[in-house]
């Protein structure tokens, strides 16, 4: 294992770990999936297209990044 890899994983679990405390603690406003709609304001027409094209994007990217 690498220092990138034990780098990764620290990153990994300690949003693992933060998710679920939002998740447990039911506030408003703490999970991922709150915070990426209000960071794209998908509440609006601009913010939905700009969220959906900007994930179809990376996703495109990144599975081609990995296979390729």
């Amino acid at each position: 294992m690498t220092s990138a890899d034990v780098v990764w994983a620290g990153l990994i679990l300690a949003g693992a770990a933060f998710e679920t405390y939002a998740l447990r603690n039911a506030r408003q406003g703490d999970t991922l999936s709150e915070s990426t709609r209000r960071w794209f304001r998908v509440h609006t027409r601009a913010g939905a297209v700009a969220f959906g094209v900007s994930w179809a994007a990376f996703s495109l990217w990144y599975g081609w990044h990995i296979l390729t």
